[in-house]
This record gives C-alpha cells, structure tokens and sequence, in this order.
C-alpha cells in the first residue's frame, strides 16, 4: 500500500491552496460582469435603474423638504406682519415657486376675491349657493392638497424599490446558485472551481439587492415623518387664513 511522504502532502495541500485561491478571484463583480447571462444582465440592470432612481429621489425631497421648512416661519410671519392685505399678497407674490405656503395663501386670497365679485356681480348664484365662509374652505382644502401631494413626489418609487429590491436581488442569487448546480451536474466537480463564479455571482445579487433596498426603506419612513410635520403646519395656516380672509381680522388668541 502506497503511504504519502509529507513532502507530497505538503505539495498536495499546496497545490489545493493554489488552486482554492484562483477559484476565490472568481467570486469577484469583474467575473462576475464577465459570465453574465441574459437573466444575470436585466437583474443587475433593474437594481442600477432602481437605486440610481431611488437616490434622485432621496437627494431631491432632501433638498425640497429643507427649503420648505426653513423658509415656512419667514413666509408666515412676513405675511401676518404686513400692514394690509395688499402688503401681504405681494408679499407672498415674492416667494419662489415652489414655495407651498405662500401658494396656500395666493388660493384663500384669489378665492375671497373671486367670491366677492361674484358677489356684486352677474354670478349672484355662487354666493347664493356658497357662503364666503365655504368657499373660502373649499379653496383651502384644495390648495392643502395640492401641496401635500407635491410633497409626497418620489414616495411612491422609495416604497416600490425598498420592498421589491430584496426580491430581485434574490431573483440573482436562485439563478447564480441554480447555475453552481448545473455545473456540479454537468461535470461532476464540486470543487471551488466549479462553484466559486455562481456563487459569488449569487451573494453579490443579494448584497446589491440589499444595498438598493436599505436606503429607500430608510428614507421613506424618513420622508414620511417629515411630511407629517408639515402637513399640520400646512392646516394650522390654513384654519388662521379662513378665520382671517372669513371675518376680515385674525382671531384673537391665534399665533
């Protein structure tokens, strides 16, 4: 019976170490990129379009969400601080475009204008039918909701890819490792050699999947907290102009 000298085992084990370490180079994204199938490229592709789309979005409500905010104070207390009415529409006329509360503000002012020249006009029916008051509300609860609605842009995509990217990472690793079992079966070796691409092919789907989906998630419940905060500014003014444009004067008490 044939007994192995250490030399050989050394070799042996030498050559096996070798071996292992060129099969671990397969487990790279270069590999990886390499021995993509049609399957492999629209799963990578889908997860570069879903996080590139969802960090637009995360940096684009970032910037908007901090400009609103800090600029709410300034534009409420410019437009209470005014001497007239007039003082305080141009006022609000002077604020950038997308400037929510200024444009919530416009609404309640165009819609008391409006009413009281249908008024005193020939569309006597609209002050029969809607009272100053209720008219003045409805345009408030749709300015309010147009500008909730702007908030929310980009939402509804950070909503999609945090809880669908997971899912086409996944989509990857099935396919890398169903692809590791095809050649085990195919060559009857299940040696590094033969698994280390499809498996590595498989835990960087998964970790892309993750890598798109974390920040979306996080961002999202983030985005959703801040809105809150500013939707219940946005019905604070809203009731203060009402009772302001509805009576002609702030109610006592109001801040």
């Amino acid at each position: 019976m044939f007994l192995q000298t250490p030399a050989i085992a050394d070799a042996a084990q030498a050559v096996g170490g070798n071996t292992n370490a060129e099969a671990m180079k397969q487990m790279g994204f270069a590999n990886l990129a390499q021995n993509f199938d049609a399957l492999g490229w629209i799963v990578f592709v889908t997860l570069v379009v879903m996080s590139f789309a969802s960090w637009y979005f995360i940096i684009a409500n970032a910037i908007r969400n901090a400009m609103v905010r800090s600029r709410a104070d300034g534009v409420i207390d410019g437009f209470w601080g005014q001497s007239s009415t007039q003082d305080a529409i141009r006022e609000l006329e002077a604020q950038p475009k997308g400037e929510p509360f200024s444009k919530i503000a416009l609404d309640a002012a165009s819609a008391v204008a409006h009413h009281q020249q249908a008024s005193s006009g020939t569309g006597g029916r609209l002050a029969e039918s809607l009272s100053r008051s209720e008219f003045i509300d409805r345009a408030l609860r749709q300015a309010v909701a147009r500008e909730s609605l702007r908030l929310e842009g980009g939402l509804t995509l950070l909503a999609t890819v945090g809880s669908s990217a997971p899912f086409v990472g996944l989509l990857g690793t099935v396919w890398g490792i169903y692809h590791a079992l095809i050649g085990i079966a195919a060559t009857g070796n299940a040696s590094m050699n033969a698994v280390a691409g499809p498996v590595g092919e498989a835990l960087i789907m998964t970790a892309f999947g993750l890598f798109t989906a974390i920040p979306a998630v996080l961002a999202y419940n983030f985005f959703n907290r801040s809105n809150r905060l500013t939707y219940a500014r946005f019905d604070e003014f809203a009731h203060d102009l009402h009772d302001f444009f509805a009576t002609g004067a702030r109610v006592e008490g109001q801040k």
